[in-house]
């Protein structure tokens, strides 16, 4: 049976809430310790000064854990971690989630004219494509569902959100599961249009 999108990303929001919940033993004082090396390229605090690498202050403990894990497996391949989390321990990497998701993120200014462009695709997608708003897993303020696993783009650097959804489009990032949702999604996306996305979203608060 063939399922229309939005009924799909109901479904996902639904089961990501089951799903839901944080290792209850986390520490995120431990998890500063273990993010020295970590700061180099995404801040002391995980707000990045390099705009081709992620903020990840403020992010979802949920989704930052996912993709620890599937760094660190082989799942998703960013080629600037390669074997930096190979030695850490499961509760090394919740520590290290529980902490990012505790801090707070920094507010990056945009371009105000692609700023516009992209607030129509985040709100509105491209209903005559079957492309839905970006608000249905990330929130009318870009903050995501944190218990259903969907992240933060408040505040993200407009260069990275470029990068994954080009990646995503080319089929360059596949971590986004079976459903393959932001493949799909993104694959309906045009250079423009991400471009004016990654605009909106790094001014979002």
């Amino acid at each position: 049976m063939n399922l229309p999108l939005s009924s799909l990303l109901l479904i996902l929001c639904m089961s990501g809430f089951v799903q839901a919940g944080e290792s209850a033993t986390a520490d995120p004082v431990a998890g500063q310790s273990k993010t020295v090396v970590c700061g180099a390229c995404h801040g002391p605090d995980g707000n990045s000064l390099v705009p081709v690498f992620p903020n990840l202050a403020g992010q979802g403990e949920r989704y930052l854990l996912k993709q620890l894990h599937e760094i660190r497996d082989g799942k998703r391949v960013v080629p600037e971690m390669t074997g930096l989390l190979v030695s850490l321990t499961e509760r090394d990497l919740a520590d290290i989630a529980a902490y990012y998701a505790g801090q707070k993120a920094k507010p990056v200014e945009a371009d105000p004219d692609l700023a516009a462009q992209g607030e129509a695709l985040f709100r509105g997608g491209k209903l005559e494509q079957g492309t839905p708003a970006c608000i249905g897993c990330h929130s009318p303020n870009g903050a995501g569902i944190p218990g259903a696993g969907f992240p933060q783009l408040s505040g993200q650097h407009s260069a990275y959100i470029k990068k994954q959804l080009t990646a995503f489009r080319d089929g360059e990032r596949t971590n986004d599961g079976e459903t393959q949702v932001m493949r799909t999604i993104a694959s309906k996306l045009s250079n423009g249009d991400i471009e004016a996305l990654a605009a909106f979203i790094q001014g979002l608060e």
